[in-house]
């Protein structure tokens, strides 16, 4: 029987009861999964209509007569030969014999009964229907049958459970806030970014307003990583697939990779020998006799005879879109002769990426297909270890409280020492979980360890991070890395004037430009602070005849530095002032003509108001001092 918690057994109890509303009102309809989730519950449904709002309202009354009749939930436990005869005889065996299959010969089988609906599933539930206090059904959407484009979309109608409701009041409340502060809402108000279809869904075209955002970030972190003796780099979006074979990228994330793609002369080679698509595939995913022996010879493990692969000559060496950063950085590394006297050497750049999302997975500039990692990676020796990750999760920290982001978790990912998919040997991941923990615990917050997150070549510290409303978003990360400088057989001179392996630390302050500014939007609301306003300043002429001196005044905070527009149509003042509300502009100058005759402006700050009339010159002072400091906004 399954373990839930009280909260997740009455969510579990409640997708039970939506079940029971829907079978009673559409008898036609076929079942799927309904389980408890971290924010409520789902389940999945199979009939030709079409759910709609009017239909969530109705079921949702229903709801509410099963939770009146006080429904008993009973286990009980039954053969498979038992199982099968009690879906088939419930009409349901399109989706629950496969489920019935998903359970493992020698474990119990299980139903639940609630008055007339019975479902197979392992538990637990509350005792009685009475027990839902609250509860509240909050959208339909599609969900193909087990995750699988290949297989039929069903309809899922999600719902949220609470044990009372003045949490499930505070929940709701919370998502209103969320869908009023909703990235991809506010970005094409904003115009801030822009997804189109032509271009392919899950990449990400930047306008020039949110360039600017995205460019003060960057530019942000670069002062940080000069302080910090970072050198810049730049590679190509894509490279050949042995690098990505000798790295691991390609066996350990292939699945979620571009294709790999081939060289046209190889295209044309396999063309005259009367290649098939699959053929070809395999030829590119293939590894020669020689390249897994010398990857074998570097970990240290047996051999592979050449009977186990396909013939040498007969491989293909295409290219893909560049998965990670890392192995380009390795090749720069090793392009030259390292003294320790070098180290620890930390490479730095903006590098775009690309990963094959689902489609149903993507969701504006939080889930995308190509993005930018403020990526850097440190070769250092064994003693610089422990100093170089807190000096990552130093910046890390430097750009959360900068940005007003200090409510946060840190996660220890280590690995899963019962899964294959770890590279390296288990003396090395000791000691890198190890330098993990205790940089970890200098950080004065609590931890969590979780097996089974960290990266296929290492353990890492993933900075989660609460926004202004709740919810939870990994943010940073800091990676250390024993395995791939033994992969690429990287090595420095050290003291002993004997070859010796660097460690490799990854880091990621932002993680990805695009999901950070996505996350960045909602914590804010689009409510910038100034630094980061795409318009920093609108001046508002109460007339024509302050124009001229709106626009020396523009000419004034542009030489400053500040992005400043001048508002010269012909609208009266209530109706500018609201537009620049509406466009989230930091400042607002009121320019009449007291304020030209004393060379003075009339301020209006977002969130704060009117704060009245003065010298223009010390208005750009002040100014000047809240974009230096990177203040944050005084409202949210």
């Amino acid at each position: 029987m399954s373990s839930m918690t009280p909260l997740e057994e009455l969510r579990h109890s409640c997708s039970h009861v939506l079940a029971t509303a829907v079978l009673r009102l559409f008898p036609e309809t076929k079942l799927d999964i309904g389980p408890p989730t971290d924010s409520g519950f789902y389940y999945d449904f199979d009939l030709d209509h079409k759910f709609t709002t009017e239909d969530l309202e109705k079921i949702e009354e229903e709801m509410r007569k099963v939770i009146k009749e006080n429904q008993a939930f009973r286990r009980k436990e039954v053969s498979r030969d038992e199982a099968i005869e009690i879906i088939k005889g419930r009409g349901q065996e399109r989706y629950k014999l496969g489920r019935l299959d998903d359970i493992p010969e020698g474990e119990a089988i299980s139903f639940y009964e609630n008055g007339e609906f019975m479902d197979l599933c392992a538990g637990t539930h509350v005792r009685y229907s009475k027990q839902i206090k609250a509860f509240k059904l909050l959208s339909i959407a599609g969900a193909y049958h087990r995750g699988d484009e290949k297989n039929k979309q069903l309809q899922r109608i999600y719902g949220t459970a609470f044990a009372s409701k003045e949490e499930l009041a505070e929940y709701l409340d919370r998502l209103e806030q969320a869908k009023a502060r909703d990235h991809r809402k506010i970005g094409k108000d904003l115009k801030l970014f822009v997804i189109d279809e032509d271009v392919g869904q899950g990449l990400i075209l930047w306008t020039p307003a949110g360039s600017i955002i995205r460019q003060e970030l960057q530019t942000f972190i670069g002062d940080e990583l000069r302080k910090q003796g970072y050198h810049q780099v730049f590679t190509p979006h894509i490279g050949k697939l042995t690098l990505y074979k000798t790295s691991g990228h390609f066996p350990y994330y292939k699945e979620s990779q571009f294709p790999a793609i081939a060289e046209p002369d190889d295209l044309e080679r396999v063309a005259t020998e009367g290649c098939s698509c699959a053929e070809l595939t395999a030829r590119l995913e293939a590894v020669s006799p020689q390249f897994a022996n010398e990857i074998n010879r570097r970990t240290g493990r047996e051999t592979i005879g050449a009977e186990r692969t396909m013939d040498p000559t007969k491989l293909l060496d295409g290219f893909m879109l560049k998965p990670m950063n890392c192995p380009h950085h390795i090749k720069i590394f090793a392009s030259q002769p390292h003294s320790y006297r070098d180290l620890p050497l930390r490479l730095a750049e903006f590098g775009t990426v690309y990963r094959w999302e689902q489609s149903g997975e993507l969701n504006g500039m939080t889930r995308v297909r190509g993005f930018t990692q403020d990526d850097a990676h440190l070769f250092c020796t064994e003693d610089q270890v422990a100093a170089e990750v807190q000096g990552c999760l130093a910046l890390v920290k430097i750009v959360l409280t900068t940005l007003g982001m200090s409510d946060y978790r840190v996660r220890v990912g280590l690995r899963d020492p019962d899964s294959d998919k770890y590279a390296g040997d288990a003396a090395v991941w000791d000691k890198a979980e190890e330098a993990c923990r205790n940089a970890a615990k200098t950080l004065g917050v609590p931890f969590t360890e979780e097996p089974g997150e960290a990266a296929f070549y290492g353990p890492k510290i993933d900075f989660v991070v609460k926004d202004v409303i709740g919810r939870e978003w990994q943010l940073g990360t800091v990676q250390v890395d024993y395995n791939l400088p033994v992969r690429f057989d990287l090595s420095y001179i050290g003291s002993d004037n004997k070859p010796h392996r660097p460690v490799m630390i990854h880091r990621a302050p932002f993680g990805s430009m695009e999901r950070f500014c996505g996350v960045l939007i909602e914590h804010f609301g689009g409510n910038f602070p100034v630094w980061l306003a795409p318009e920093q300043v609108r001046l508002l002429p109460i007339s024509e005849k302050t124009l001229d001196y709106g626009r020396d005044l523009v000419a004034q905070l542009k030489a400053a530095g500040v992005r400043a527009v001048l508002d010269e149509q012909s609208d009266k003042l209530g109706a500018k002032i609201r537009r620049a509300e509406l466009e989230k502009v930091p400042h607002t100058l009121v320019l009449g003509a007291k304020e030209a005759e004393a060379q003075a402006v009339s301020v209006r700050t977002r969130g704060a108001g009117d704060r009245g009339t003065m010298p223009f010159t010390e208005y750009l002072a002040s100014l000047k001092e809240e974009i230096a400091t990177r203040a944050l906004p005084t409202k949210s």
